[in-house]
């Protein structure tokens, strides 16, 4: 999918959820994020579409860093946190169109912060927010009677976000040794085979295979692999604890912010020290 295309999904997307939340009241739950509900989706999106936006029009104070204060003083005019109840929907709105807006006037030679591979800034920003955007949008349904799901082309696209450039960020699990899982939409052209192990995920887009196949419609498939939806619209064939792990091992997560980066340098680093002293230090 080019970024055009994701980028007329961000609005697209964007109003389909206001909408949706228009449908439903503020307090109602979403079945799929525990403890969130109808206003903590909206404010979440809002303030997603401000962080990428920051990056995207070269406003962030802090390459990476989602903190309030930054969306403060990148978005002084937008980063209200938060509008009344009666104006939230709006306010989510107003969010969408300042980023879409950036991204569509924004270089395609951009040069900014990203968090995932891509061919350009540009284009991992519009597909991730389109992707965010597309979830979070069917979260909003369901808290309403009525869900609807997602074109074959954009769900494959999704799946493939989330297996080849989300999910290998994971570099290690608590497993002793490798579980695969296979990923065969019945409408499109598309395989992908996933490896679970101790050194964490990697995926390759390939038929094979694997401990676990999933097959169904790309649109089932992508809300299974972003733990959502229904099981029962999808066929599992093989080892169902698979299907298991996968969804108490990744949960897709911010980027981690430019102090968390920092910390985990100077963790490592320490680490090398011990260990070079320990090599070095002399026989007694």
């Amino acid at each position: 999918m080019d970024v055009d295309t994701h980028i007329e999904a961000i609005s697209r997307e964007g109003k389909r959820l206001a909408t949706a939340a228009s449908h439903a009241r503020l307090d109602d739950p979403i079945p799929w994020c525990p403890g969130w509900d109808t206003r903590e989706l909206l404010r979440h999106l809002s303030e997603i579409h401000l962080w990428a936006a920051s990056h995207v029009a070269r406003r962030a104070v802090r390459e990476g860093a989602s903190e309030l204060v930054d969306l403060e003083a990148s978005w002084p005019d937008l980063a209200v946190f938060w509008p009344g109840d009666d104006a939230l929907t709006d306010y989510y709105l107003a969010t969408n169109t300042n980023l879409v807006a950036e991204l569509e006037s924004a270089p395609s030679d951009l040069a900014t912060w990203t968090f995932l591979p891509a061919p350009s800034p540009r284009q991992m920003w519009a597909r991730r927010q389109a992707h965010e955007t597309a979830i979070h949008r069917f979260d909003a349904e369901s808290a309403t009677a009525s869900v609807s799901g997602f074109d074959p082309t954009f769900a494959s696209d999704g799946i493939d976000e989330i297996l080849t450039a989300m999910a290998p960020r994971i570099d290690e699990l608590p497993l002793e040794s490798c579980v695969t899982m296979a990923i065969s939409p019945s409408d499109v052209d598309e395989r992908w085979l996933v490896t679970l192990g101790p050194d964490g995920i990697e995926t390759v887009r390939a038929d094979g295979p694997a401990d676990l196949v999933l097959t169904g419609l790309a649109s089932d498939l992508y809300l299974a692999v972003w733990n959502r939806g229904d099981d029962t619209a999808i066929t599992l064939t093989g080892d169902l604890t698979v299907l298991d792990t996968w969804r108490t091992r990744h949960r897709a997560r911010w980027p981690r912010t430019r102090d968390e980066d920092e910390a985990k340098a100077k963790a490592l680093n320490e680490e090398t020290v011990r260990t070079v002293s320990t090599t070095t230090a002399p026989m007694s």
